[in-house]
């Protein structure tokens, strides 16, 4: 695979669809939406690489500790928004994804999520689960 078509570590693409409740007054896409798209994109990402069901059955549950969004232009209801997410990083404690939404092969928005992973009884953070490190080396090495 050359560097072209290489994916990025657990890269996943969706489309997301604009509903009407989604628009503001001034008829563009309300920003809380791009939250809302993260959190699908994120989700599709989980179920791919490491689904949330087996986390729960651990004990496990992601948690977001930082959202950060640079918007560059708006979408309206006609736009067909797609968005593609992926992991910039893994750390001992914490996660990094990296995403963005692009209409017509023009970047819309930027974002980028920080996470954690915590123990569901004491809500404290663990260390990031061995199974998914070893995925991520995967394809960074």
């Amino acid at each position: 695979m050359d560097a072209a078509t290489q994916k990025r570590p657990f890269e996943v693409e969706i489309c997301l669809p604009v509903r009407t409740y989604d628009i503001d007054f001034a008829g563009i896409v309300n920003n809380i939406v791009y939250v809302r798209w993260l959190e699908d994109l994120r989700l599709e990402m989980l179920a791919c690489y490491f689904p949330l069901d087996e986390q729960l059955k651990n004990g496990i549950a992601p948690v977001i500790m930082q959202t950060k969004i640079d918007y560059k232009q708006s979408i309206k209801l006609s736009d067909a928004p797609s968005g593609r997410m992926w992991m910039k990083a893994i750390e001992s404690l914490r996660w990094t994804v990296s995403a963005a939404i692009v209409v017509n092969g023009k970047v819309a928005a930027l974002g980028e999520q920080v996470g954690i992973f915590v123990d569901l009884q004491n809500n404290k953070p663990i260390r990031m689960p061995e199974r998914l490190k070893q995925k991520y080396q995967e394809f960074v090495s």
